[in-house]
């Protein structure tokens, strides 16, 4: 006898119904797969490496150049700290024993001014006003990148200068200046383990900033990074020099048409404002009176 496998119900469906349903079934799929996919972001520019122009030209030699901040000094005359705890240190005390290690010098990463020298001395003293002492609140920061903060010190110089000070200590305790430098400084920043300076430069309308920021071979901190940036809010170009197209183009307040020069509305139809000069076949209009800004011609 011949006997023929078991097949459950569902094996004897139709070819043709099972082919129905999954052509149902692939929209549905396909917009489950839809979610979170990778969408196109369109063309992107093509990316353009410098290019080096007469690569044939023998270029200049330039020597290797000294270290641009001071070397690390000792400081003298002061208590070694505990456990490189800067924050037991009196930043008045620490400018005065400078000032005694380094008197009268006026130059280099010592220099001061005979006037802040005498004021720093009289910090502290009694009937000195505190608001006279020249040292600022100091700041701290681990700027080496040792775990430990720096002690950072600034003393105010006249005209708007002032001398950025950082100190660290080292493993047993002594007091290490690693930076020293005088600028006319607009303001200083700490950003990351970086002392930034904003000071102002050359050009009217721009400032420098520079970062100075720690070198584990010098072992001090270095200039190591400048840029001149436009001032907010600075001056944006030539004045406006008016909106009529041969109507006149003062902005002062009047009616009418004005004849000639003077504060007028000009030939202009309507009211204007300013020194007009077209012709005109009325009686001069008067001014508003309105101060001059800083785009008045």
């Amino acid at each position: 006898m011949k006997t023929f496998p078991f097949r459950p119900a569902a094996a004897r469906v139709p070819r043709a119904l099972l082919l129905a349903g999954l052509l149902a079934a692939l929209p549905l799929l396909a917009g489950c797969g839809d979610a979170g996919g990778l969408v196109g972001a369109g063309s992107t520019p093509t990316a353009s490496g410098p290019v080096h122009l007469w690569p044939d030209r023998q270029g200049a030699v330039v020597p290797p150049a000294d270290p641009g901040g001071a070397p690390p000094e000792y400081v003298k005359g002061i208590a070694p700290v505990q456990g490189q705890d800067v924050h037991a240190v009196d930043p008045v005390a620490l400018v005065q024993a400078e000032l005694r290690d380094h008197p009268k010098t006026d130059v280099g990463p010592d220099g001061m001014p005979a006037e802040t020298a005498a004021a720093i001395r009289q910090c502290g003293k009694e009937g000195a006003a505190p608001g006279d002492c020249p040292v600022l609140a100091p700041y701290y920061r681990d700027l080496t990148g040792n775990g430990k903060d720096e002690l950072i010190v600034g003393i105010e110089y006249p005209d708007k200068m002032m001398s950025v000070r950082v100190y660290t200590a080292d493993d047993d305790g002594r007091l290490n200046r690693i930076m020293a430098t005088t600028q006319t400084v607009i303001n200083v920043d700490l950003a990351g383990r970086d002392v930034i300076l904003r000071m102002p430069s050359g050009n009217n309308g721009y400032e420098l900033i520079t970062a100075w920021s720690w070198d584990e071979k010098q072992l001090t901190m270095l200039p190591t990074r400048e840029q001149i940036v436009r001032v907010p809010g600075g001056p944006q170009g030539p004045a406006d020099p008016g909106h009529g197209g041969g109507h006149g183009g003062g902005h002062g307040a009047g009616a009418g048409k004005g004849p000639g020069k003077g504060p007028g509305t000009g030939g202009g139809d309507g009211p204007g404002a300013g020194a007009g000069t077209g012709p005109g076949t009325g009686p001069r209009s008067k001014t508003s009176g309105a101060p001059d800004g800083p785009d008045a011609p």
